[in-house]
């Protein structure tokens, strides 16, 4: 599963929602004419559960072998797991 996520570092993570939240529906207002969309998106993202959080949800789904990777510093994660 790829998803939106947390980045682990606070800095790192208030400079990313100072530019999600301020950039993100700005530029889809102008390329798609459609801002609240994209607030939307910002929004969510947010509220989806940070990387372990998750992992451990798909482990209480039934799935083995859970791991998850971030990718760009965490602003995506990567997930896996196995269920046989």
């Amino acid at each position: 599963v790829l998803e939106f996520s947390q980045i682990p570092n606070d800095l790192m993570q208030k400079a990313y929602d100072l530019y999600s939240f301020n950039v993100i529906p700005k530029m889809g207002k102008v390329i798609a004419n459609d801002s609240e969309s994209y607030q939307y998106l910002v929004e969510s993202i947010r509220k989806f559960p940070d990387q372990e959080t998750f992992a451990s949800m798909i482990r209480t789904a039934g799935f083995d072998n859970v791991k998850y990777r971030n990718l760009t510093m965490g602003i995506a994660a990567l997930h896996s797991g196995w269920k046989i």
